[in-house]
């Protein structure tokens, strides 16, 4: 079967395409990534998940205006063209857009070619927004573009159209099916890691003997991702005489901003350090010296019907987590007994938690469970195979259409949806 994976940035990098073009590629299928190009990287590059499509620069426009010109909304004919284009070129039998901002273009190329798409819905687009649009931290461009009520009224349409969704997790499940989608087109894909990520760390963390608490953060530096909350828990911290640090490795709109305040309350470096973007796989590698993985995001609607990475990513590494009480990350980490949870916007009730967290036994404790948790349930081979079957009953049937009947897949499975 031959996909075309819609992703509205550039490429390299992000974990879900990645991961999903490798379960594909890995399952003998064909894919074929659209992606941006505003670093001016090579039109057309194979790789080993899939052969990359980029958006070309116009040699006629400058630097600024060329960026603006790859702008993912699902109006742009730039976007259009070039999906189509792949489609064509390659004969796909069936596309995968990721999240909302092209999903109408890529439903519009589809039904014109006349092949299944699938919605990969890793956010909660409007409500992300609507997260920018409160904590007053919009561009002017998102005035124009961004608006979160005409998002929420394009996924409506979106999801109501579309052949399937994909969702990260439960509560984004049962938000489209308070939207009207039926449950036979939802399936649950999460951010999990592969099972072969237990390999980088020890089984066993030893607890050691340092009184210092060093918490770590992996991700990006924005007002709901709750930051400010976690700095403000930091000089708590100091204040109480508990001897915390933290590492940041992100970056961010924001980040320069959350420097600052760090140095106004006291907890600029080395107690609070900011490493900026460092490398996934090197982030991930590091988090066996640190005793705490911490998800600060505001438990608002965005963050109470998404996933991040990190929780998985933290339990792998067999870290205790300490998370807000948005709903995904809280319900995880209270059934599988690997953390403590806040309430969000609390820093003196994270202050709390870490203080239950002192004793390194039990960290220790709280951290096999995150392992054994991953081992068991929350990996990325059950969640492949979801995505897997999904694809391929969807697609199948468009494959065996351009054969003109002709030939069936070697195997056949059932939608599992959850």
């Amino acid at each position: 079967m031959i996909v075309c994976h819609v992703w509205d940035a550039e490429y390299p990098w992000d974990v879900r395409v990645e991961k999903v073009c490798h379960a594909l590629t890995d399952r003998g299928h064909d894919v074929h990534l659209v992606a941006r190009n505003r670093d001016g990287r090579v039109a057309e590059e194979p790789l080993v998940e899939a052969t990359v499509h980029r958006l070309t620069r116009l040699a006629w426009l400058p630097d600024r205006l060329n960026s603006w010109s790859m702008f993912p909304a699902f109006f742009n004919p730039r976007w259009i063209g070039l999906m189509r284009r792949t489609v064509r070129r390659t004969g796909a039998q069936l596309i995968i857009c990721r999240d909302l901002p092209l999903a109408p273009a890529a439903l519009g190329v589809a039904r014109a070619v006349g092949i299944p798409i699938l919605l990969d819905m890793a956010e909660n687009y409007p409500a992300m927004l609507r997260a920018v649009w409160e904590a007053g931290r919009q561009r002017p461009m998102d005035w124009l573009v961004r608006s979160p009520r005409a998002a929420a009224a394009v996924e409506r349409w979106v999801v109501q159209r579309v052949d399937h969704v994909l969702v990260v997790v439960e509560e984004s499940r049962e938000r489209l099916l308070a939207l009207g989608v039926s449950g036979d087109r939802i399936t649950v894909v999460s951010n999990t890691p592969s099972l072969s990520r237990l390999n980088l760390y020890t089984e066993s963390r030893v607890p050691g003997n340092s009184r210092t608490l060093r918490l770590v953060y992996i991700g990006l530096l924005e007002a709901p991702r709750g930051i400010g909350v976690l700095l403000e828990a930091v000089a708590e911290c100091r204040r109480r005489g508990l001897d915390a640090q933290v590492d940041v490795y992100g970056t961010g709109r924001e980040q320069r901003e959350f420097v600052t305040r760090a140095g106004r309350l006291g907890v600029g470096p080395p107690i609070v350090t900011f490493h900026g973007f460092v490398p996934y796989d090197r982030a991930l590698r590091e988090l066996d010296r640190f005793d705490i993985g911490v998800i600060p995001h505001v438990a608002d609607e965005s963050w109470n019907t998404t996933i991040p990475n990190k929780l998985f990513d933290f339990m792998a590494a067999g870290l205790p987590v300490i998370s807000s009480d948005a709903q995904p990350a809280a319900r995880i980490v209270r059934s599988t007994r690997c953390g403590e949870v806040f309430r969000g916007s609390d820093p003196v009730d994270l202050v709390r938690a870490l203080e239950r967290l002192r004793d390194p036994q039990h960290r220790a404790a709280l951290g096999a469970a995150g392992r054994r948790a991953v081992a068991q349930q929350y990996h990325w081979e059950l969640d492949a195979q979801r995505l897997i079957d999904v694809a391929e009953t969807l697609g199948w049937p468009a494959q065996r259409a351009h054969l003109g009947g002709r030939g069936q897949p070697s195997r056949f499975h059932r939608v599992v949806s959850q």
